[in-house]
């Protein structure tokens, strides 16, 4: 059996759950969340707690069962929750803002980035170098806090770029050092 999928999933007080036409619907004070389920699984829902179920032990069916457990744990953390990813950005002259739905940065590039926030999703710039960004669907929190960092990645040479908060980057010594003639 899953060792995940097997596990009992605790409703909290605030959070609501229901399942219509094999579709589940999940309700909190943050918003609402809902989620198609795989026909291979089943929920059984009691006693504010959630025992999610697989009809056969084939592996794709052992694989969707610990998949499912795991989604409707984030949809229940996420609308009682919330979820947040930090960004820092780093060089000089770089920084963000939010200007309506659209975050604006300046990154080094001969003109401005535009990124437009989708639904769903709020970004918020407490320093000119930070971003928060937080919502209640952890897969589209990451998503656009990847999408935000693959614009300018943090570089190995001097680390100029956008990194999660906390974010280690290797630095490399450049070629001047590497060859230790001083750069002649």
């Amino acid at each position: 059996m899953s060792r995940i999928g097997k596990k009992i999933i605790v409703i909290p007080k605030e959070a609501k759950v229901e399942v219509k036409d094999n579709i589940i619907f999940v309700e909190g004070p943050k918003g609402k969340l809902n989620m198609a389920l795989s026909p291979r699984i089943t929920l059984e829902i009691k006693d504010s707690q959630i025992l999610v179920k697989r009809l056969t032990d084939i592996k794709t069916d052992k694989s969707l069962h610990g998949l499912f457990r795991a989604l409707i744990v984030n949809m229940i953390k996420g609308v009682t929750e919330g979820y947040k990813k930090e960004l820092e950005i780093i060089g000089v002259g770089f920084k963000a803002a939010v200007q309506g739905a659209n975050l604006n940065m300046s990154l080094g590039f001969s003109h401005q980035v535009n990124f437009s926030i989708p639904e769903g999703i709020k970004i918020e710039a407490p320093k000119p170098t930070q971003l928060v960004i937080t919502g209640i669907d952890k897969a589209l929190v990451g998503k656009v806090s990847t999408e935000i960092r693959s614009i300018y990645p943090p570089e190995p040479y001097k680390g100029k770029g956008i990194r999660f908060l906390g974010e280690h980057v290797k630095k490399k010594i450049g070629k001047a050092q590497a060859t230790g003639s001083g750069g002649k």
